[in-house]
């Protein structure tokens, strides 16, 4: 290890410290939730850069170091809406009253969003509506969106292999639901515009329309805080536990965004079976790779929740924007 000979309250060495407690923080909350989810990878298989000089702390000095960093207080205000209700499209859900959970909160820091910071007036916009922490917002366009070699979010973003389009990778009848959802902002929108007839529903004539407002970076932020809320409501319904800080928030949001929640109920109470995996594995990381990945673990339900919780556990990481 290098000992630096600057002054310890430095300017650099101050950005080394606060560079190593990041990593520290990431790699905690990262093994937790995996830990809570019931599979650990092998860090050979995970994306995160490994720090080894964070290899040689414990798990309780790691848990001291992120509880002093974080923090994390309840809001000053949640916002409820009693006429709220999510009306999700998914066959194996009925509609259910949606609120704002309680969380913690951590603050987002536009000059953590590097080559995205235009976007943070829209996520803190769709936070402060929704309840949904900005950073936990950022960390799922971050994880949904392409990027560019500068790591700027593609608002045309598809992919080739569903439906799925913009910031947020919405398949086109999930972003029908959300129109079709009183009280959602994709709701008000679709309302002013008339894209919806008497009975609440999107016209035939306005559905090509109502599809392309996916490119819009606003109105898939704004969805995407709904569909987080309303996903994260249904969630605890089920009896499945969401968590209480920002970090927790975003990987059961993501995992909610990713999977549909019906899925994702299934995921983490009983598992998918291993058609319905297989199929999702394939979709997401091709054919080829998908009987690589069933034929190394065995069976393509054990195949898809390792790629699955590498990925959230990787990629899913607000506090790389607070």
């Amino acid at each position: 290890m290098t000992i630096h000979t600057r002054p310890l309250g430095s300017p650099d060495t101050a950005a080394t410290a606060a560079a190593i407690h990041r990593n520290a923080l990431g790699s905690a909350q990262k093994r937790l939730w995996q830990a809570a989810m019931g599979t650990v990878m092998p860090d050979a298989e995970a994306k995160v850069p490994q720090n080894p000089d964070m290899e040689k702390l414990d798990l309780d000095a790691l848990l001291e170091l992120a509880g002093r960093a974080t923090q994390p207080r309840p809001m000053a205000a949640v916002l409820h809406s009693p006429d709220y209700r999510s009306q999700i499209r998914d066959p194996d859900l009925r509609s259910v009253e949606a609120s704002t959970p309680v969380m913690g909160e951590i603050a987002l820091d536009p000059a953590r969003l590097g080559a995205n910071a235009r976007h943070a007036p829209a996520l803190e916009r769709a936070a402060d509506r929704t309840g949904i922490p900005a950073t936990a917002l950022a960390a799922i366009v971050n994880a949904e969106a392409a990027k560019d070699s500068a790591g700027q979010w593609n608002i045309y973003s598809r992919n080739s292999r569903s439906s799925a389009a913009g910031l947020g990778q919405f398949l086109s009848r999930t972003w029908e639901g959300m129109a079709e959802t009183r009280g959602t902002w994709l709701n008000q929108t679709a309302q002013a515009k008339g894209w919806l007839d008497r009975s609440g529903q999107v016209r035939p004539a306005a559905r090509a329309e109502l599809l392309q407002l996916r490119y819009n970076a606003t109105a898939s932020i704004e969805t995407t805080a709904d569909y987080a809320r309303a996903n994260l409501k249904t969630l605890e319904r089920s009896g499945v536990a969401t968590g209480e800080d920002a970090s927790a928030v975003a990987r059961t949001a993501y995992l909610a965004h990713h999977l549909g929640p019906g899925d994702a109920i299934k995921y983490l109470k009983t598992g998918l079976t291993d058609e319905r995996a297989g199929l999702l594995l394939r979709a997401q990381i091709g054919g080829g790779r998908a009987s690589q990945a069933i034929a190394r673990t065995g069976d393509a339900s054990a195949a898809h929740r390792a790629w699955l919780d590498n990925y959230v556990g990787s990629r899913v990481r607000p506090e790389r924007f607070a």
